[in-house]
């Protein structure tokens, strides 16, 4: 009930003059707490509610301030080991204390990532960094340093010709938006944000809701180590994006399209801003707003319930469901809310018609799906792929290899599965082949396990990952992932051995009792690596 009253008074003031952003604004300008407390007062909320906000994100929290430079801490850096030796080259210009971490930044195709003056670079040497501070400039994520390709229908890479041509389409539908539904539910797109769901069924939900004010919020908060493909849509695909957002608010009744994006992604934020003016400037939307809200460095708000959170000033936590966005979601209005890589499948789909997308993929895995490759293959890269596809094919034909041995793919993010390299040519690009084989297909994203990686190292890595980004809401989240990272760093630093039933207990604690995917989520990487590497970490277990 205190959340609601707290997000009924939130709404008041709107996105015009958004908590969130008013929070995060004090912060960054080292705000007094006399300032924190006029805003509690300017929304009748209490200080607290702005002190919690305020000191849970990574770029806000106290001390943070004084970060002139931040090294990507994701795991396709870590396991390329690229982190130190940019540390290393740091120190040549920064003192020790202007040196922050950041999460993962989407340069997995080429690691020794870093953020800088509200860029990113993936940095090569000392002279490759001197070249950046003295133009303040460079090369940041929007330069095309990867492979991009395609084995299908070019749905998601396609270039867009005329924008004005483009967005034309939606004259087409604006008298028709039961044809719009009825397309997409002919197409059978998925959510591809990781869960799969079917995304007409939320614009049914959605239309049907009897409110003045509905929402489409776009989830562009990409957190997962190895994925850079909303950033690749974001800084080279915006319009196809937009176009799916504006559609979608025509066919529920919604005025208003939010997209929050990453703080981690400052070239994807500049460019979908670009955009947007220019389909303002060319008056090709009419009665619908854009409003981006900046993340500020979260990766629980990924989780659409923490993200509307997030956007309404309050921590982060993961709220309890039903009721559902689609009745309740942003300030309590019904929101659609999809993640990037979906609402720019629509154009396509509407444009071809719902059975043309459908007769791509393989069962109820339609469409085409962007798959991220890490560094490790000789042609990183952002390829889009029928789904069905082999996944040999994608890492062998596209990929064209890995360029060293590796031993497993963590694909889909930090909750996906751990494939070992000997079962990659049994399973195949979609959500039935990865799911039946007891992996995940998620964002797609592909982070690559060398042969002389230890595999205790990297589950230690991702209970600690769990931990430091857990909302803190529910206690087997909270607690379970920290007392797991404890147990793993205890049995490589000390002489101690895990007892493994009390290690399959606090997995299935995890699995069982966590209010989302986070803490829901990473046992099954950790399963698989027992499964998978039992001789590798049985000396880290009691037999």
């Amino acid at each position: 009930m205190a959340n609601k009253n707290i997000r009924s008074l939130s709404s008041r003031k709107g996105l015009d003059h958004n908590l969130f952003e008013k929070i995060a604004e004090l912060s960054k300008n080292d705000g007094s707490e006399d300032e924190f407390q006029r805003l509690s007062k300017q929304f009748f909320i209490d200080d607290s509610v702005v002190f919690g906000t305020a000191s849970f994100y990574d770029f806000i929290k106290p001390g943070q301030a004084s970060k002139k430079v931040r090294i990507c801490n994701g795991t396709a850096c870590m396991v390329a080991g690229t982190q130190d030796r940019i540390k290393n080259i740091l120190k040549s210009e920064f003192e020790e204390d202007e040196i922050g971490h950041i999460a993962c930044v989407g340069h997995c195709h080429s690691n020794g990532a870093i953020m800088l003056n509200d860029h990113t670079y993936s940095i090569r040497n000392t002279e490759h960094l001197n070249s950046i501070l003295s133009e303040d400039k460079g090369p940041g994520s929007s330069q095309n340093n990867y492979y991009v390709g395609a084995n299908s229908t070019t749905i998601l890479t396609g270039p867009v010709n005329e924008v004005n041509s483009f967005f034309k389409l939606a004259e087409k539908f604006t008298q028709d938006k039961k044809g719009i539904i009825n397309e997409l539910k002919a197409s059978n797109l998925r959510g591809r944000g990781g869960a799969g769901f079917p995304f007409w069924f939320k614009l049914d939900a959605v239309s049907k809701e009897d409110q003045n004010q509905k929402y489409i919020v776009c989830n562009a908060d990409e957190g997962d180590p190895g994925a850079f493909s909303d950033m690749y849509l974001m800084e080279h695909q915006p319009f196809k994006v937009l176009f799916g957002m504006y559609i979608s608010g025509i066919c529920v009744g919604a005025d208003t399209g939010v997209l929050y994006i990453r703080g981690e992604y400052p070239e994807s934020i500049r460019s979908m801003e670009k955009a947007i003016i220019y389909l303002n400037k060319n008056e090709l939307i009419s009665n619908f707003r854009f409003k981006i809200i900046r993340g500020q460095g979260s990766y629980v708000c990924g989780e659409e319930t923490a993200l509307l959170n997030s956007i309404e000033g309050l921590r982060p936590e993961v709220r309890v469901r039903p009721p559902y966005p689609a009745q309740y979601g942003l300030f309590g209005k019904p929101t659609v809310l999809s993640n990037v890589e979906t609402f720019a499948n629509i154009h396509w789909i509407l444009n071809h018609g719902g059975k043309a997308f459908a007769a791509l993929g393989t069962g109820s895995s339609t469409g085409t799906k962007l798959v991220s490759l890490d560094s490790f293959f000789n042609r990183p890269g952002m390829y889009e792929i029928e789904m069905g596809t082999p996944l040999q094919v994608v890492f062998d034909e596209f990929g064209q290899g890995v360029r060293t041995k590796v031993k497993a793919f963590q694909i889909g993010g930090p909750l996906g599965g751990i494939v070992p390299a000997d079962k990659v040519s049994s399973l195949s690009l979609d959500f039935e082949s990865l799911d039946q084989g007891g992996f995940l297909l998620g964002h797609a994203s592909v982070v690559s396990i060398p042969e002389d990686y230890p595999m205790i190292k990297f589950m230690s890595h991702l209970l600690e990952f769990t931990a430091d980004e857990s909302c803190g809401k529910c206690y087997p989240c909270r607690i379970g992932s920290y007392r797991g990272f404890e147990m793993l760093e205890k049995a490589q630093k000390e002489a101690y051995k895990i007892d493994k039933n009390l290690f399959d207990d606090l997995i299935e604690t995890l699995e069982i009792g966590s209010l989302c995917a986070l803490g829901g989520g990473v046992p099954l990487p950790l399963k698989n690596a027992m499964q998978y590497f039992q001789p590798e970490l049985k000396s880290f277990f009691q037999s």
